[in-house]
């Protein structure tokens, strides 16, 4: 028997590695699953992972642990857990990140002079 949830997590992999195309990250693609060892769901930015959730519950701590993990299979510096919105379109989604990883993001935005 399939299973309705994977089908629904395959389809926001698809839709959000679509948006993040379109917005200019064109290596952007769906990752394959490497079980226990995982490296994210989505491939293409680099030195970032990120995990995505389709789920009825929003479980932020445990989309960001398994995002953290996955991160260190990838070797990525960044990693952030994407979480579907109900309802909302998948531009919509939640980014979700740490403040340490929101911290460096803002000094790589700074460096480069976009917080001025």
């Amino acid at each position: 028997m399939s299973n309705p949830n994977g089908r629904k997590g395959a389809s926001f992999e698809q839709a959000v590695c679509d948006h993040l195309k379109a917005d200019g990250w064109e290596n952007c693609e769906r990752r394959v699953k490497n079980g226990r060892a995982d490296r994210g769901d989505v491939t293409g930015l680099p030195n970032v992972c990120l995990e995505l959730k389709n789920t009825k519950e929003l479980d932020l701590a445990g989309a960001m642990t398994e995002a953290k993990v996955e991160a260190g299979h990838a070797g990525a510096r960044y990693y952030a857990a994407i979480l579907k919105r109900r309802g909302k379109p998948t531009s919509e989604a939640y980014a979700v990140m740490s403040l340490d990883q929101f911290s460096q993001w803002a000094r790589v935005l700074e460096a480069h002079g976009y917080l001025r």
